[in-house]
């Protein structure tokens, strides 16, 4: 119980901050879960919890989604997902974590270098599905990779987060497909996913209530430094 109400505290934080920021809560909360099940069970049990996030905030948002560019992102990203859940059964555990936190250091390092990309055409989402799909997959989340190529396109608010929280459903859902196949969505990992949803919904509605109060600008900001923790604590091996 007490680990479930931990978890339960970090995924409700953690869907706050991506219904306010638009990404950074899957990365966040890896390590946190990785710390509470094991990387295992983790990265199922995340997807679980990010369908009912990417869900309800795309139901949130509902009026403001870009279709087409949802289309092109599912294209690439649910094969490559099915792929990479696929593998993650075989994966080597201690060569992922590094891997995770090379990545998510580097996000940050190519935030910063290319903080206003151009704006990319519509069929470029169907690579940036792909590499979303597999990264995902083996990795947990990827969501800080996807989010500057629609902050790109020119989505704000609720058209960002709404589109890419769609994006995002399609590819989570192919990976729960390819966990099943693997075998990887145990009976406790679908327990804890149940348990946790709750918590996850309640921080979506509060983020989607205060999004229009606190700058975004903080915001990612806040996301960063987190990603740069959680990444020098997966090179660390905690």
């Amino acid at each position: 119980m007490t680990t479930l109400a931990l978890g339960s505290v970090a995924a409700f934080g953690l869907a706050l901050l991506s219904a306010v920021a638009g990404f950074g809560g899957g990365v966040l909360l890896l390590p946190v879960f990785t710390a509470l099940f094991g990387l295992r069970v983790a990265v199922p049990m995340l997807t679980l919890t990010q369908v009912s996030s990417n869900g309800f905030r795309v139901w949130l948002n509902r009026r403001e989604l870009r279709w087409r560019l949802i289309g092109w992102f599912a294209a690439g990203a649910v094969p490559f997902a099915v792929a990479g859940g696929l593998l993650l059964a075989h994966a080597p555990l201690g060569a992922l974590q590094r891997l995770l936190g090379a990545f998510l250091i580097g996000v940050v390092v190519w935030r910063r270098w290319n903080p206003h990309p151009r704006k990319p055409a519509d069929p470029s989402f169907a690579a940036v599905g792909a590499a979303s799909g597999l990264g995902s997959a083996l990795l947990g989340s990827v969501g800080p990779l996807t989010g500057p190529f629609f902050l790109a396109y020119g989505l704000t608010r609720a058209a960002y987060i709404g589109t890419e929280a769609a994006g995002a459903l399609t590819m989570h859902l192919s990976k729960i497909a390819a966990y099943g196949a693997g075998d990887l969505l145990t009976g406790k990992v679908l327990l804890y996913g149940a348990a946790l949803t709750p918590a996850t919904l309640a921080g979506v509605w509060v983020g989607k209530r205060v999004v229009g109060r606190i700058s975004d600008r903080v915001f990612v900001l806040l996301v960063e430094i987190g990603l740069v923790a959680a990444g020098i604590l997966f090179l660390a091996g905690l």
